[in-house]
């Protein structure tokens, strides 16, 4: 698949490291480091900007190693890039941990992987079919 993306930031497009990998790894656009304290969240640019295919998103998801390592994790995470949006590319971190994590420029802060997906059509009913779970949710199976 072939997506149209200009770049505005200093750094490489983005690529995926290895032939199995399903995300690439976005890195922050930044005139200077950013310090993010405890519990604190930020708006990080990445210069980029995708024509996304109808029928695919991107989805913006944390890199593991760095929720791991430091805490620094995504919210609203996966977030969805629509395939009509034109406008910068820009990831939502927030720090869980209790120490400040600089945020660097070309610091790779999260990864975007493209997926197909599909636009339901509601078909409005009085009743749905029954399952064995039915309406048990939040934990009903336990914990064990």
């Amino acid at each position: 698949m072939k997506i149209r993306i200009v770049n505005h930031s200093k750094h490489p497009l983005p690529a995926y490291e290895t032939i199995a990998s399903a995300g690439m790894d976005l890195r922050a656009n930044l005139d200077a480091g950013i310090m993010l304290k405890p519990l604190e969240r930020i708006l990080v640019p990445t210069g980029l900007f995708v024509e996304i295919p109808i029928g695919f998103e991107a989805q913006i998801r944390p890199r593991s190693g760095l929720a791991f390592s430091k805490g620094i994790t995504l919210l609203n995470t996966p977030g969805t890039i629509d395939a009509d949006y034109r406008g910068e590319i820009k990831v939502i971190l927030v720090n869980l941990s209790n120490e400040e994590f600089l945020v660097s420029d070309g610091e790779r802060i999260a990864q975007m992987i493209i997926a197909a997906h599909e636009q339901a059509e509601w078909v409005e009913v009085d009743e749905l079919a029954g399952t064995a779970r039915g309406a048990g949710g939040f934990g009903h199976t336990g914990i064990t």
